[in-house]
């Protein structure tokens, strides 16, 4: 329990003096939460022996209300020392984990991993904030009030003080045998946790497709596997938990009842006076009732090891390296040679172990159109994700303006390039926010201009408030071609020299077509371009085509000398036109 606890401590960095300096307001509420019994032992006594004065009754009730405020104002300063310090710690944390997984291969989030991030930021780090930092302190006030009562039963009797000692001995092996099979429990029970909000994202996210083919049997049936699991791993611990939590009880049990029976005992030998008597009357359900409370938030603590390893392991998950210094300036001549815009040189690349790109190598000049065309699954799509540094090639390189994008840095790369895809994702915000992103520093009037570029605007106005309209996560509210336009304002507003698209207009209707060609012209004025193409027909005088089947490039030319060629791209438009 230390290490869990000095994990915890480590987490919280920067604030780590905070969370310290609250042990010692915690060490003065121990003692301050004992005073008022103390007073209490006093004032029976000095009434029992009758030397109880107007004075001491005035000191005894100045003191009691001072150990009040007292201890008032340390649970306030430890608060403020700790519980905010816990706040602010994973507030932190989260902006940490927002930048690192920002920095991670797009491959991360295809393996599986959406549940765990999605139950680290909602179970782990939220139980961690809310049942952990705040009673770190705590514990120490407990252990402090359990030492000083320990203390007290040897100031009433050598032998009841031993006795409190040998049942606080009891309480701390049966509470470390609890908190063994607590722990045991743990990292099962996030495991658990992780697999239901995996099937639970699973599920709500393909309602659609689930109910238009009929599969709410199966799929429910799945979904409710995982609940029955969950259930089932819940009454298991609570099966091997009880019986360490009743053993705790009764230890509190038998052995305040065993102080109370050694007292009566020492009594009625005249051993103890009864002004002690009465003392421990006082005391004695008070005895045990720290280590007692320790134990009890020190098994809430145990459940923090399994989300802290959770929360490291998506910490501990390789990042793109990003320790490029160099620049995109414009001095892309020299010695009289133009420096293509883009460059790919015996590129290879590989989600896992099997390689899917083999030896691609083709050059994009300034202000051209190259365009990728080909049967699905080839690597068009990868070939313009790696432009983007989605992931990192395996072998060879890729250019921009002569440059590795190795060797720039992410953020660099990405204000050269602008992405409009089939899937649009629009966040929860209002329609202005959702344009603004592409450049937060840009006028009211400069998103306008850009809306009106990419034939949003007519539309926008109509909604209820405008720009200011909140549209539901991931454009919900809107028609898909809405949410296409409102992606290619953002793109317009960011104006990026480079452009990749992946054919905006293949999954759209007539009416909307006509519009986001319109707005893709907008976007695409004086800039290089590498578009997936789906439509044989938009791409006819692409400077570039290159046919990519199988991770390679079979073919590359116009498309007229390609139609000459006879080959896979001229048998692509035979199918197409017919």
């Amino acid at each position: 329990m230390i290490k869990i606890l000095h994990r915890l401590v480590n987490v919280t960095g920067q604030y780590k003096k905070r969370i310290r300096a609250s042990y010692v307001t915690a060490f003065f509420k121990g003692i301050m939460m004992k005073v008022p019994l103390i007073l209490c032992f006093l004032t029976v006594s000095w009434f029992m022996e009758g030397s109880m004065t107007r004075t001491k009754c005035l000191y005894i009730g100045i003191a009691m209300v001072a150990s009040v405020i007292l201890q008032a104002i340390l649970e306030h300063t430890n608060n403020v020392l700790q519980s905010a310090a816990g706040y602010l710690v994973f507030a932190d944390m989260r902006m940490r984990l927002g930048d690192h997984l920002r920095k991670l291969p797009m491959g991360y989030f295809t393996e599986g991993n959406i549940g765990k991030i999605s139950s680290v930021l909602a179970t782990d780090m939220v139980f961690i904030e809310e049942n952990c930092m705040g009673v770190l302190s705590e514990l120490v006030t407990f252990l402090i009030s359990q030492g000083l009562m320990v203390v007290m039963m040897f100031v009433m009797d050598w032998r009841i003080g031993l006795l409190a000692l040998l049942f606080t001995g009891a309480f701390v092996l049966v509470g470390n045998l609890m908190l063994k099979t607590t722990l045991a429990h743990s990292k099962s029970k996030q495991e658990c946790s992780e697999s239901l909000t995996e099937e639970v994202l699973d599920f709500a996210e393909g309602i659609g497709i689930i109910k238009s083919y009929n599969m709410l049997g199966d799929r429910s049936k799945r979904l409710t596997d995982e609940f029955a699991k969950s259930c089932r791993d819940s009454i298991s611990f609570e099966q091997d938990f009880t019986p360490w939590s009743r053993a705790l009880n009764l230890c509190f049990g038998i052995g305040t009842a065993a102080v109370l029976a050694l007292t009566a005992f020492l009594f009625r030998r005249g051993t103890i006076t009864d002004v002690y008597m009465v003392g421990m009357s006082l005391f004695l359900f008070d005895v045990f009732v720290s280590i007692k409370n320790y134990y009890a938030q020190m098994a809430r603590l145990t459940v923090t090891s399994a989300s802290l390893d959770r929360i490291e392991e998506v910490f501990r998950a390789k990042e793109l390296e990003d320790k490029g210094s160099f620049s995109f300036e414009e001095s892309a001549e020299n010695a009289g040679s133009p420096v293509p815009e883009i460059e790919y040189e015996h590129v290879s690349f590989g989600y896992t172990d099997k390689t899917v790109l083999h030896d691609v190598s083709f050059r994009v000049d300034r202000g051209s159109m190259t365009a990728l065309v080909g049967p699905s699954g080839g690597g068009k799509s990868t070939i313009a994700s790696l432009l983007a540094r989605f992931w990192d090639i395996h072998s060879g390189s890729i250019r921009v303006k002569g440059k590795d994008i190795r060797n720039v840095p992410l953020g660099a790369l990405m204000e050269q390039i602008s992405m409009v895809f089939q899937r649009v994702y629009l966040f929860q915000d209002t329609v202005y926010n959702n344009i603004a992103m592409a450049r937060p520093d840009a006028s009211r009037e400069d998103v306008m201009e850009a809306a009106k570029k990419a034939r949003c605007y007519d539309f926008i106005m109509q909604l209820p408030q405008g720009f200011d309209t909140v549209i539901g996560e991931g454009g919900a509210s809107l028609s898909g071609g809405e949410q296409q336009r409102i992606s290619i304002a953002r793109c317009i507003l960011k104006d990026s020299p480079i452009v990749i698209l992946d054919e905006a207009t293949a999954s759209v209707d007539a009416d909307n077509e006509r519009a986001i060609q319109e707005a893709i012209s907008e976007l695409c004025r004086d800039k290089t371009l590498l578009v997936i193409a789906h439509r044989l027909k938009t791409i006819r005088d692409a400077d570039q085509i290159l046919v990519i089947t199988d991770g390679r490039i079979r073919e590359s030319g116009t498309h007229d000398s390609l139609i000459a060629a006879n080959g896979t791209y001229a048998h692509l438009v035979e199918l197409q036109m017919s």
